[in-house]
C-alpha cells in the first residue's frame, strides 16, 4: 500500500533526478539549438552555407529523429522496466551514461569530423558534421528516455498517490525551473564565448553522471502491487497493451488527457526550439544589444518571476477543487500570450507578456501530467509511458518545430554571418502560429471534462 505522504527521502530523490534530469533535456533542447549556430555553422563560407541545409531546417530534423528514438525508447525500455520491476537501475544507470554521453558533446568540431572521415570539401565537412551532432542526440536521447521519460516518470507514478500529485507535479515545476535558470545561467557563457561548448558540456555531462552514481544509494524500488500483472504476461503482449481498442476505449479520459497533451505542446514545440537563437538574434538587438541586461530590465524580470509564480499557484489552487474551472483559463492565457509575444520584441514588453504565457501553459502541464499518473491503469505505469511520449514528445516536437520553421522561411528574417552570407532566423511570427495551435487544446479538453476527473485514491 502507497503510503499518503511522501518520506523526506522520497521527496529529496525525486527532486534531484528531476533537477539533474532538467539539466541534461534542457542542454539538449536549449543549447544543441545554440551549438549548431554558434560553433558548427560559425565561421562557414558561403559555398559551405550553399552546400548545405539551413540551421532553422537542421534544428528541425534533429528535433524530430530524437523525439522517434524518445518514443520508442520509452516504449521499449518502460515496458521492460515493468518486466524486470527493477526502476533503481535503469534509472541510476541510464543517468550515469547520459551525464558520460553529454560530456563528450562539446569535442564534435567541424575539424574533427574533417579529421575523423577525412573529408577536404567545404560542404560536406559540414554536412557531416551537422549529422553527427544529430546521430550523437539520438544517443543521447536513448540514455535519457530509459532514465528519465520511462524508468523515472514510471517509479514517482508507482510511489505518489492523486491526492498529493497536483503538487508534486507543482514542484517539480518549480525544480524544473531552476534547472533551466541553471543551464540558461552556465550556457549564456558558451554561448557568447567567454566558456567553450567543450568545457559547457564537459561539466554538466559529469554533474548528471554523478547523479547516477548516487542514485545506486539513494533510489528504492517500491513494493510489488497486488493489483500488477501477471509476470507471465509476454513482453511483445505488454509492449502492444496500449494500442488495443479495448484498452483505449476503457481509458478513454486517459487518452482524452494525452490529447489535450499533444495538441499544447505542438504549440509549445513551435517555438521553443528556436527561442534562444530568437533571443540571441532578433531581441537582444532590439534593445540595445550586448547592453540591453539594465537595472530596469532585472526588475521587470523579477515582477515576471513573481507573477508567473502567483498566477499558476492560484490556477492550480482553484484546478484543485475544480479542475476545468482552472485548466479553461489557463488554455486561454496560453493561447493569448502568445499571440501577443508575436506583437513586440520591447523587451519590457516581452517580460510583461510571458509571465501570464508561460503560467497558462506550465499550469496546463502540471494538470495534465498529474491526470495522466492518476488515469494509468495500476501496475502498468512503465508500459504507458511510450504511450504518453508518442502523444507528448513524439507528435509535437515533428510537427511543431516544422511549423516554426515554415513560419520562420516566410518571414525570411536573416542576419549577416563572419563571412557577410545571410543565414535564416527565427521571427516572432512562430508565436502567432503557436497560439492558433494552442486554441485547439480546448476541443479534447472538452470531452474530458465532460467525463470527469474524480478518480480512486490507490
Amino acid at each position: 500500500m502507497i503510503k499518503e505522504k511522501l518520506t523526506k527521502k522520497n521527496w529529496f530523490t525525486i527532486c534531484l533526478f528531476s533537477f539533474m534530469g532538467g539539466i541534461a533535456w534542457n542542454i539538449e533542447n536549449m543549447y544543441f539549438n545554440t551549438f549548431l549556430y554558434n560553433s558548427v555553422y560559425a565561421n562557414a563560407s558561403e559555398a559551405a552555407m550553399a552546400g548545405s541545409m539551413a540551421p532553422t531546417t537542421a534544428i528541425s530534423r534533429m528535433v524530430a529523429l530524437t523525439a522517434v528514438a524518445a518514443v520508442l525508447t520509452t516504449l521499449l525500455m518502460g515496458t521492460l522496466s515493468d518486466k524486470m520491476k527493477n526502476r533503481k537501475m535503469f534509472i541510476s544507470v541510464g543517468y550515469l551514461l547520459w551525464g558520460i554521453v553529454t560530456a563528450v558533446f562539446g569535442f564534435i568540431t567541424r575539424d574533427n569530423v574533417a579529421a575523423l572521415f577525412g573529408l577536404t570539401d567545404e560542404a560536406k565537412i559540414l554536412t557531416t558534421t551537422v549529422w553527427v551532432v544529430i546521430v550523437m542526440d539520438i544517443v543521447m536521447t536513448f540514455m535519457g528516455s530509459t532514465s528519465n521519460d520511462a524508468a523515472f516518470n514510471a517509479w514517482v507514478t508507482d510511489i505518489t498517490t492523486p491526492k498529493i500529485r497536483p503538487t508534486m507535479e507543482m514542484v517539480l515545476t518549480l525544480v524544473g525551473f531552476l534547472s533551466v535558470a541553471t543551464v540558461v545561467g552556465v550556457g549564456s557563457l558558451a554561448q557568447t564565448g567567454t566558456v567553450s561548448y567543450q568545457n559547457f558540456f564537459l561539466v554538466l555531462g559529469i554533474v548528471v553522471a554523478v547523479c547516477g552514481f548516487a542514485g545506486l544509494f539513494l533510489i528504492s524500488n517500491p513494493e510489488k502491487n497486488q493489483e500488477k500483472q501477471a509476470d507471465t504476461a509476454s513482453y511483445f503482449a505488454d509492449l502492444f497493451y496500449g494500442f488495443r481498442p479495448a484498452v483505449v476505449k476503457e481509458n478513454a479520459r486517459l487518452y482524452l488527457t494525452f490529447m489535450c497533451m499533444c495538441v499544447g505542446n505542438i504549440a509549445y514545440q513551435v517555438f521553443f526550439p528556436y527561442l534562444l537563437v530568437y533571443l540571441q538574434y532578433v531581441v537582444i538587438p532590439a534593445n540595445g544589444g550586448a547592453n540591453f541586461l539594465t537595472t530596469g530590465v532585472i526588475i521587470t524580470a523579477v515582477i515576471a518571476v513573481l507573477a508567473f509564480v502567483g498566477v499558476m499557484a492560484l490556477l492550480v489552487k482553484i484546478a484543485d477543487k475544480n479542475k476545468a474551472i482552472g485548466l479553461i483559463p489557463s488554455c486561454i492565457l496560453m493561447a493569448i500570450g502568445l499571440f501577443g509575444l508575436s506583437t513586440t520584441t520591447n523587451i519590457y514588453g516581452v517580460l510583461a507578456i510571458i509571465a501570464p504565457t508561460m503560467a497558462g501553459t506550465l499550469t496546463l502541464g502540471i494538470l495534465f501530467s498529474a491526470a495522466i499518473k492518476d488515469f494509468i491503469p495500476a501496475g502498468k505505469a512503465g508500459q504507458f509511458q511510450g504511450i504518453r511520449m508518442i502523444f507528448t514528445v513524439l507528435i509535437p516536437m515533428v510537427i511543431g518545430p516544422m511549423l516554426g520553421d515554415l513560419a520562420s522561411r516566410n518571414s525570411a528574417v536573416t542576419y549577416l554571418n563572419e563571412f557577410g552570407v545571410e543565414t535564416i532566423v527565427p521571427s516572432g511570427s512562430m508565436f502567432a502560429w503557436a497560439s492558433v495551435v494552442a486554441v485547439f487544446v480546448l476541443i479534447p479538453l472538452f470531452f474530458l471534462i465532460k467525463k470527469g476527473f474524480k478518480v480512486e485514491e490507490k
